[in-house]
């Protein structure tokens, strides 16, 4: 069943965020098989990053919470919030589901 994630920087944060966002992706690609959909937050600017959406497809709330939780960004501190989220594919894709 998916969920989706929406994680939230903490303030000041653009360092860290370079900094651990290679081994961040390649934890992305070795999680392909549950990735819905994920990608950066961005403000208006379309370059500045301030948090990261998730739609992955887990068992249970408690997997979507496992998987949150071994991402390095999380490991290494850098979400100030994150909110877990049941979700329903309506539309997907550009079709109605």
């Amino acid at each position: 069943m998916p969920y989706l994630i929406d994680a939230t920087d903490k303030p000041d944060s653009a360092d860290l965020r370079a900094k651990t966002r290679p081994e961040h992706m390649e934890f992305l690609k070795a999680s392909l098989p549950k990735l819905i959909a994920a990608g950066a937050k961005l403000r208006d600017d379309g370059t500045t990053a301030w948090g990261s959406a998730y739609i992955v497809d887990v068992d249970d709330r408690a997997s979507a919470e496992a998987f949150i939780n071994a991402d390095p960004f999380t490991k290494a501190g850098l979400f100030g919030d994150i909110r877990i989220t049941r979700w329903r594919k309506g539309f997907f894709d550009f079709k109605q589901l």
